[in-house]
């Protein structure tokens, strides 16, 4: 069973949100969140990106900017540009992104519906939340030092739940009512919406379909969530009076059904041809791959399996021949780990894509374009697209205790952080 709780969460007000919200610590560095906090005071960039309060070069893991982190929270609770909620909430968070499939704007916007939710610390340490990515212990600690001097999650995890029909009618009952947020965020031009569920009953169904639930999945922000999940099993180690009702025994995640969520496409773009002319490597790719021109048109791969390069002004199509993957494996049979195999590894001797300075990667929000114009551009020999991995793949292979291989998901829209904030006490 999945256990969750709602919690007192600490918000802006209703007038304040557009000041206070921002884009999640980790999409953008330090020199960009300094440039979009501005002359904000409100950001809440001075909460999770603290080193733009410090001279410029200034580590973002110089100690002195953690505890500036905790200033900061205390000082924004204290001007009341964040507020703690009298009780006990649900939340719901609902993202609308006008985007299509290929990255470029679409009039139709496609939503998503999510619950903020207190998640139990131990179903993470038990594996009942569930991961599909390693996590490394230095960002992990990084994180953890944040959630320690905050005494606070102050930046949501992003969890997929198994689809649930009294959850989805619940959601669209909310959905039908004036939001207590609505704005369409800068930079990413989705629209951002969030409900307060105060009603009990509606809470208590909440809390039981997600009791009936085997297991949550981690989308994004393994990190995140490790750190959070660490710091509140550290708390109850460290308290002699433990009882297992403490908050710091949960931490905030937002939930949505794994069905409504897209998985966008991670590509690929190299510097090199390990040595190779143009020719060769066509040859070679052509041992595990039925290579075909398709011309100088933009082209998308359209099924697994299927992948598209693009090479000196011209895009191919290539498909993975049979018995060049294991049906059964559910690490093998992903076009991350055939793309990784047979032509970076074999070919162009990419061995470690973590650590590699010859190969980049590029969210599929940006298009097939972005490929184009980064090979064009001379910075790059060659770019390759794959087709997406699909959720029930990642659920696939975190049931099955394994991990998908680096650079394998890329999900959109992000979400935005500052619109509820946990408290551990």
């Amino acid at each position: 069973m999945a256990k969750v709780k709602p919690f007192r969460g600490i918000r802006p007000p209703k007038e304040l949100v557009e000041r206070v919200e921002s884009r999640p610590y980790d999409v953008l560095n330090s020199e960009e969140a300094r440039q979009e906090a501005g002359d904000n005071e409100m950001s809440l960039y001075h909460i999770i990106k603290p080193e733009i309060d410090f001279p410029e070069g200034t580590s973002e893991y110089d100690p002195r900017v953690y505890e500036q982190a905790a200033r900061n929270f205390q000082k924004f609770q204290d001007k009341g540009w964040l507020v703690q909620d009298a009780r006990e909430h649900y939340y719901i968070y609902a993202q609308t992104m006008y985007r299509n499939a290929d990255g470029q704007p679409s009039a139709e916007g496609r939503t998503q519906y999510g619950l903020v939710v207190a998640a139990w610390v131990n179903d993470y340490m038990e594996g009942r939340i569930k991961k599909h990515e390693l996590t490394r212990r230095d960002k992990e600690e990084d994180r953890m030092k944040h959630v320690r001097v905050n005494n606070a999650n102050i930046e949501p995890v992003f969890f997929a739940y198994p689809d649930n029909a009294v959850l989805d009618e619940l959601l669209q009952r909310y959905a039908k009512t004036e939001p207590e947020y609505d704005f369409v965020a800068p930079i990413d031009g989705f629209r951002h919406q969030f409900w307060i569920i105060s009603d009990e009953h509606d809470m208590d169904i909440i809390t039981q379909q997600f009791a009936a639930m085997p297991a949550l999945y981690i989308a994004d922000g393994h990190h995140r969530s490790a750190a959070a999940a660490l710091v509140g099993a550290e708390k109850q180690q460290q308290n002699p009076n433990h009882t297992g009702q403490e908050e710091y025994n949960y931490f905030m995640a937002v939930c949505f059904q794994a069905s409504q969520l897209t998985i966008l496409d991670y590509n690929r773009v190299v510097k090199d041809l390990n040595g190779l002319s143009s020719q060769q490597f066509i040859d070679a790719l052509s041992r595990n791959f039925t290579v075909s021109d398709k011309g100088t048109d933009i082209y998308k791969p359209a099924a697994q399996h299927e992948f598209s390069l693009y090479l000196d002004g011209h895009w191919y199509q290539l498909t993975a021949k049979e018995g060049t993957y294991d049906p059964t494996d559910p690490i093998g049979v992903l076009d991350v780990d055939i793309s990784s195999r047979l032509i970076l590894d074999d070919i162009l001797n990419i061995k470690d894509l973590r650590s590699s300075d010859r190969i980049d990667f590029v969210g599929g929000l940006r298009g097939l374009g972005e490929l184009k114009r980064r090979v064009d551009s001379g910075e790059m020999r060659a770019a390759l697209a794959l087709h997406p991995v699909s959720m029930q793949q990642i659920i696939d292979i975190a049931d099955a205790g394994k991990i998908m291989p680096p650079k394998a998901t890329w999900f959109e829209p992000k979400l935005r952080s500052g619109l509820v904030i946990h408290k551990l006490d």
